[in-house]
């Protein structure tokens, strides 16, 4: 039996980083409004840390859209894998040559060349972690693609494109 309603519960752990992130920036704020010397030096690092640290949190916790949706993601060594009830497969970052946002369902959409599209459940079990993934495509604007998510259009939207990579042609010497 929790003493904590379950949506506090839910609110509480999609913010959790947020909160450690205040919390260090509280100390270090104490550590120099009160700390002399060296105590005062360390509390204005632990601050911008607790800065950094609350920018990068802030971002996860807009991405979080809970969990019970359909599905399991899991992202290992640069593999993107979606196990659905109706589906799935998986798709290798580094061949990912565009992601969209369908607000049919809502879901991701991560194009491969050569395969069917994979498409993936906000709020599946375990999407958290296509943020890192996705934060690791060359040339991805976060903040896009969380005004994307917070306002979705009728229609699927390219969030991300690969540009095509140039061809090398041998040269003769």
């Amino acid at each position: 039996m929790s003493l904590v309603r379950p949506g506090a519960s839910d609110t509480l752990r999609r913010w959790r980083e947020v909160l450690v992130a205040l919390g260090l920036a509280a100390l270090g704020l104490w550590w120099t409004l009160s700390g002399s010397g060296l105590l005062r030096w360390i509390g204005w690092a632990l601050i911008l840390a607790a800065a950094a640290l609350g920018l990068s949190a802030l971002q996860r916790a807009r991405f979080r859209r809970g969990a019970g949706g359909p599905g399991v993601v899991v992202v290992d060594e640069g593999l993107i894998a979606y196990l659905g009830p109706h589906g799935g497969g998986a798709v290798a970052l580094s061949e990912i040559t565009a992601l969209a946002l369908d607000p049919e369902g809502p879901h991701w959409v991560l194009s491969q060349p050569g395969q069917p599209d994979l498409h993936v459940p906000l709020n599946a079990e375990g999407a958290e972690t296509l943020f890192d993934a996705f934060a690791a495509l060359p040339g991805l604007r976060t903040e896009q693609m969380l005004a994307r998510m917070r306002r979705p259009g009728p229609a699927p939207e390219t969030i991300w494109q690969r540009h095509p990579r140039p061809t090398s042609r041998p040269r003769l010497h």
